[in-house]
């Protein structure tokens, strides 16, 4: 019972970090990434697709961004959905695929993304205390219902302090290397 419920907050803490990792790959550095399109839409066939599903999108030089759409049909509706994501953008497609050069960015943008860097993660740190204070009162409620020992209760509550503070250390690991990212020219 009592490896069970550390279990179950070390996978809320995985789905935390990996919620961390996947907003911070979609925010845009001075760098091409693939990720970076990855939020986009593209009206397809009648209905809203994400990008990935309906081309290849590649980073062949630190600065290009290369979609190629499987359908060559689609090309102006991907190319006006990179437009329209307000990403700031400009594709240009030569009748097989999809060019979008990454402008560098200015300074003021840089410390804007920063500080949007250090908000996503503080969410994270958030989540991750949030499940340790939900575990730190279920181990309380055991522990008065005399379904858990004193000495267990102190050890997991204990267990449950060093995984926060593991998975906070990883929260913080993504931070610093965004922020060097973000701030690099």
């Amino acid at each position: 019972m009592v490896d069970k419920m550390l279990l179950e907050a070390e996978e809320r803490m995985k789905k935390a970090i990996e919620a961390v990792r996947r907003e911070l790959s979609g925010i845009r550095t001075g760098k091409a990434s693939p990720a970076l399109l990855d939020t986009i839409r593209v009206e397809a066939y009648g209905q809203q697709v994400s990008l990935k599903e309906v081309g290849q999108v590649s980073a062949p030089e630190s600065r290009l961004l290369v979609v190629q759409p499987w359908d060559k049909s689609l090309l102006k509706a991907v190319s006006r959905a990179i437009q329209q994501a307000e990403l700031g953008l400009n594709p240009t497609d030569d009748g097989t695929l999809i060019r979008v050069p990454i402008p560098s960015l200015t300074e003021e943008r840089r410390r804007d993304l920063v500080k949007l860097v250090a908000k996503l993660a503080e969410e994270g740190r958030v989540h991750m205390r949030q499940v340790r204070h939900e575990l730190n009162k279920d181990i309380k409620h055991k522990q008065d219902a005399g379904t858990l020992s004193e000495d267990d209760a102190k050890r997991l509550t204990t267990d449950v302090q060093k995984l926060t503070d593991r998975y906070v250390g990883q929260v913080d690991e993504l931070l610093k290397k965004k922020t060097a990212e973000v701030m690099e020219v």
